[in-house]
């Protein structure tokens, strides 16, 4: 399996979060509340398309909504596989830390 980039981790570690209520719109609220940063959408989207073209994410189309006029969201969740991804950074940068105090500087 190859490493996440760090902004492929932070999308996936944001839709993880959302749960059921992972989209566009939520995603990158969830990162920029997280962050600080302000993921462009067009540089989002193209990051979920990439996650799911590797099989991290799985999209699907939820129901119409009334806020939206009755258009309908494209929701993500992570699969196996991208869960499995999640686990193996959370565990090298566990590795990578060890010894480190936490207060470096």
């Amino acid at each position: 399996m190859k490493e996440l980039t760090l902004s492929q981790l932070t999308i996936l570690l944001a839709i993880l979060r959302l749960k059921d209520n992972a989209y566009g719109v939520t995603i990158r609220r969830q990162i920029h509340e997280v962050t600080g940063k302000a993921f462009p959408y067009g540089t989002l989207y193209s990051f979920l398309e990439l996650l799911h073209k590797k099989g991290y994410v799985e999209k699907f189309i939820g129901g119409p909504t009334k806020k939206r006029g009755g258009r309908r969201k494209i929701l993500y969740k992570p699969t196996k596989k991208g869960l499995e991804a999640l686990q193996a950074a959370q565990k090298l940068q566990k590795a990578l830390w060890r010894d480190i105090p936490e207060k470096v500087v």
